[in-house]
């Protein structure tokens, strides 16, 4: 150290690892992660301090927890694909003068941005923009932030930028901010909170996929834009490899399977968002349900059933409306012969029901715990533009249950639905499955019923429930329900997509809405607690993402057809049907394929179709009294008797396997 540089105070920097490293006040990330490695500096995107995400150019004045987040992190994906929407706004204005933007935040696999303009965006459009995006990643632009009063930021966008959505957003959204933060690159600005990539040249590899239609803020009442949805990456390799996975992901898309499997239908004549399910996909469900039921019997729940509508003051009562009045269909009103005025709601939730169900006699805490259980379908009015067969619908089954129990049971009954949802995950083949605990957000009360301290005590439980379990867990706040605290499932399928499916919530807000009690061994009245438990939750998003994980290969034991008998020739079809008779009467779902077609194309066909079991029937079969087993995907398994047969697809089918 020189002596110009003695009195430049050190700080002490703790990398993840525990490692401790002096450096000198006011270094930055890039300088913390230069002084670790050059490859390390390289792949540098932002800086996540004492927890918190900042950009890589922010420099440090204290002691610190530090790490340095890359693209290989979740926190690294997100503000490259959130940097990348800013990428591809400053390429369509560049392309298309006038065009103004609404919102623009990184999703799970890339980004998208809304936007206003007079130009009807085309596929041949988005080839364009994405050699403009390249273009600019080669300038090299370095992406600066810039803080300013919310005041000042409002007279930038009017005057500036002629930007009337970031203009509204200041006014209304941000209206109790003091300081908001902007970002630029070249003659671009943004608003954004951050952090950003360091530099436009982290962008290597671009692919926009494709164009849809939105609002603004996602009101219907609003002028409508055009949403163009992107992806990005830091090589051209990894980008290609996400393409080999999409057309992966194309072959399992579960609307294409499910119209080729004949599983479900969707018509624009029932409505956008509400499936039909066919015969072999009501198999599939039925199939479901009874396993879980099934499950259920075991554990002591007690099944019950409610109407697809009720009168809108449950809702309103329960908090449903107006907490998801956006996401709900418009009330049926009408008249009675008194002149009365009432309205209904198609059932948003069906927890209202049973909590009437709950409250129609009096109960002792000898009673409980109480578990209720009903396969109901609830209406959600999804916005257009997110519906997706199975997994967005507006018409959906929920594996609903409520258990009513007393504080002193609540953990070990948070624990049973924790342990039921693993069982349903590890029978159905999701074994990759990352738990996540649902809090509330602590600087939004507002947006929760119930007081901050029941809401410690809810997620106390929760907390304990998960620990006791020894489930590895993260914490989610601000994804908790209205009402209470979650622990939810999000499973990893077969191409690494990841899915929430299984929720257990606690709630204590619910029993004082509905004035729910139990008399107590003192004889006085006290609350119970409420678990909201589904394993499955919803029947159709479910199978939806099961359908896409398995491609559409289901197990034996929930195959719509299980085995197709294929006779060789027209002299063993009396045979045939009697071995397809045979299966059928130990309740193996079987078909007969008594075509006049070649058996290689009876086979390819039945390959095509999905069916776990081929039962190859010729003349040497027919004089044995066997038949010949053929798997889907294995090929020949043998010959078996029919009786021999039959118990070994028996086994399988009650394993599970």
């Amino acid at each position: 150290m020189s002596d110009n540089q003695e009195q430049l105070a050190m700080i002490a920097i703790t990398l993840p690892d525990g490692t401790v490293r002096s450096c000198p006040s006011g270094s930055t990330g890039y300088d913390i992660a230069l002084s670790i490695g050059r490859k390390l500096a390289q792949d540098a995107l932002a800086l996540k301090v004492n927890g918190s995400l900042v950009d890589l150019s922010t420099p440090l004045t204290s002691d610190a927890r530090v790490e340095i987040v890359t693209f290989d992190s979740p926190e690294g994906k997100d503000i490259f694909w959130h940097s990348s929407s800013h990428l591809m706004a400053q390429a369509i204005e560049e392309l298309f003068a006038g065009s103004r933007f609404g919102a623009g935040p990184s999703i799970e696999q890339g980004f998208y941005y809304d936007i206003a303009s007079e130009h009807r965006f085309r596929e041949e459009d988005l080839r364009l923009i994405e050699q403009k995006m390249l273009e600019i990643s080669k300038r090299d632009s370095k992406i600066q932030r810039e803080e300013l009063t919310r005041s000042a930021a409002i007279e930038f966008f009017k005057n500036k930028r002629n930007d009337p959505y970031k203009v509204e957003i200041l006014e209304e959204t941000l209206k109790d901010v003091d300081t908001v933060s902007l970002y630029h690159q070249d003659g671009f600005t943004d608003l954004c909170t951050g952090p950003h990539l360091p530099t436009t040249s982290k962008v290597k590899a671009v692919l926009l996929t494709n164009i849809s239609s939105s609002y603004w803020r996602g009101d219907s009442s609003r002028e409508q834009m055009q949403r163009i949805y992107g992806i990005t990456f830091p090589s051209d390799k990894q980008l290609k490899e996400y393409v080999t996975l999409l057309e992966e992901a194309k072959r399992r898309d579960h609307r294409k399977l499910g119209a080729e499997l004949e599983l479900f239908m969707l018509s624009a004549e029932v409505g956008s968002g509400l499936p039909i399910w066919l015969p072999k996909g009501a198999i599939i469900r039925n199939e479901l349900e009874s396993f879980l039921k099934e499950e259920q019997r075991k554990r002591g729940y007690l099944p019950v059933y409610t109407p697809h509508i009720g009168n809108i003051e449950l809702y309103k009562r329960s908090g449903h409306y107006p907490y998801y009045s956006d996401s709900q269909f418009p009330p049926l009103t009408y008249h009675d012969e008194e002149g009365r005025k009432e309205q209904y709601l198609l059932k948003p939730m069906n927890c209202p029901h049973h909590h009437l169900i709950y409250s129609s006699k009096m109960r002792s805490y000898r009673d409980l715990p109480i578990r209720l259980t009903e396969f109901g379908t609830v209406y959600r009015h999804e916005q257009s533009g997110e519906l997706n067969g199975l997994v967005r619908a507006r018409g959906f089954t929920q594996d609903d249950s409520h258990i009513y129990c007393r504080p002193d049971q609540l953990v070990d009954e948070i624990c049973s639905a924790i342990e039921l949802t693993q069982f349903v995950f590890g029978t159905l083949g999701f074994n990759d499955v990352q738990t996540r605990l649902s809090m509330h957000d602590p600087e939004n009360q507002t947006k929760y019923g119930g007081t901050a301290e029941v809401w410690a005590q809810a997620e106390k439980d929760v907390k304990e429930a998960a620990d006791r379990m020894g489930i590895e867990y993260f914490i989610g706040i601000g994804e908790a329900s209205f009402y209470g605290p979650k622990i939810d499932f999000i499973v990893r399928d077969a191409l690494g997509r990841k899915w929430q499916l299984g929720t257990v919530q606690v709630d204590y807000v619910m029993p004082e809405r509905f004035d729910l009690t139990y008399i107590g061994s003192d004889s006085q009245k006290h609350r119970p607690v409420v678990i909201h438990r589904a394993p499955f939750g919803s029947m159709e998003r479910f199978i939806g993402v099961l359908i896409e994980h398995t491609a559409g290969n289901f197990p034996l034991w929930l195959a719509p057809v299980q085995a197709v008998v294929l006779p060789i020739a027209e002299d063993v079809h009396d045979y045939a049907k009697s071995v397809q008779q045979a299966l059928l009467g130990a309740g193996i779902r079987s078909e007969l394929d008594t075509r006049n077609e070649k058996i290689g194309k009876k086979i390819r066909e039945a390959e095509l179709a999905k069916v776990p079991c081929m039962i190859v029937i010729g003349q040497k079969e027919k004089e044995s009294g066997e038949v010949s087993l053929r798997r889907h995907r294995i090929g020949d398994e043998g010959c078996f008797t029919v009786t021999g047969l039959t118990e070994k697809l028996l086994k399988e089918i009650a394993a599970r396997t």
